[in-house]
């Protein structure tokens, strides 16, 4: 019984068109899970868009988008000498170490990168001052298609782009993270340079209305206070039902990378959650007769037991309930496109 995304197709291809729209020269982002719709999805509808690149994270990635994509590849992971790195000439790589050019330049003739600058996200590229030595070091050994930078999230980054741009000028740059007034406001000041913006997330997920994921009742048991039931034999504390829904560890179900609490509201609720999963108790993201019913136990790994109260109905086997999740960590066994 599968767990499944439901697209309103007309919706989010709307969205889609009036993204890319907006953003001249914008590079959709496709990796990881392919934000729940897959790679090969994405990649296909990249082509449908008319982009002339696409970007991967990594070159692993490379394959799963290739046939389907008819433009160019910019691999967004660092190039390494270790890596299987691809030599096609569709590939643009990512280098951000002296070291790496020399390196690159000896295994392909000519190669495509880019060079990229370390900003405030602390993650991997060339200093300021490295960054514009590296690009006249390139010189005529290789095709640099431009410079990259890799920024944090918000906003308020435009005085580190002007900063980057001043101490090692190209004629264009890739740019992951800004918002789109920021662009704006970098094209008015500045009409010779080329922007092109990474976009996955605002791109695929932006309109998440148009999203629905869904998960299958595969059975329905009822239980009284006092039953033991799962792996762990925890005791049922009322009577009620216990549904065994699609979905577990597998597809990401209850799996979430951790977040920082920015408010005080926020801390109480990260306490107020850690004290419920410490006692045994933690909120399902399954919604059924309007809630959020709680987990059992732990998700399974392609199933999870959900408690559904006596006083609400049971939906039954075979039916579908709406799940909450985060598509960047979600395995669907079905994508479903209206």
């Amino acid at each position: 019984m599968p767990l499944s995304l439901y697209i309103d197709g007309a919706r989010w291809r709307d969205h889609l068109k009036r993204t890319v729209a907006a953003s001249p020269r914008l590079v959709p982002v496709a990796k990881g899970n392919g934000y729940g719709f897959t790679l090969a999805s994405l990649a296909r509808r990249a082509e449908w868009l008319g982009v002339d690149t696409i970007c991967v994270g990594t070159y692993r990635e490379v394959a799963q988008v290739e046939q389907r994509f008819s433009g160019s590849v910019l691999v967004l992971e660092p190039w390494r000498p270790f890596l299987d790195a691809s030599t096609r000439s569709l590939v643009i790589h990512t280098v951000g170490r002296g070291e790496d050019l020399a390196g690159l330049a000896a295994l392909e003739e000519r190669p495509r990168l880019v060079l990229e600058g370390l900003t405030s996200m602390g993650r991997h590229g060339f200093t300021a001052a490295a960054l514009a030595e590296a690009s006249g070091a390139a010189g005529r050994r290789m095709r640099v298609e431009g410079h990259a930078l890799h920024l944090p999230l918000g906003k308020g980054h435009l005085a580190e782009v002007e900063k980057w741009m001043a101490a090692a000028p190209a004629r264009r740059w890739f740019l992951s993270h800004l918002e789109q007034e920021e662009l704006d406001a970098l094209r008015a000041r500045h009409p010779d340079v080329e922007f092109r913006p990474r976009v996955g997330t605002g791109l695929w997920l932006g309109d998440q209305s148009a999203l629905s994921a869904r998960a299958t009742v595969t059975d329905v048991h009822a239980v009284t206070s006092g039953d033991r039931v799962g792996y762990r034999q925890r005791r049922i504390a009322k009577d009620g039902y216990v549904l065994v829904v699609s979905g577990g560890t597998a597809h990401g179900i209850a799996l979430e990378a951790p977040a920082a609490a920015a408010s005080n509201r926020g801390r109480v609720i990260s306490l107020a959650r850690g004290g419920l999963e410490a006692a045994g108790r933690a909120l399902s993201p399954y919604e059924i007769g309007g809630r959020q019913r709680w987990f059992v136990e732990p998700p399974h790994m392609q199933v999870s037991l959900v408690f559904l109260p006596a006083a609400v109905p049971p939906p039954a086997i075979g039916d579908e309930v709406k799940v909450r999740v985060r598509f960047t960590t979600t395995t669907f066994d079905a994508v479903h496109i209206s």
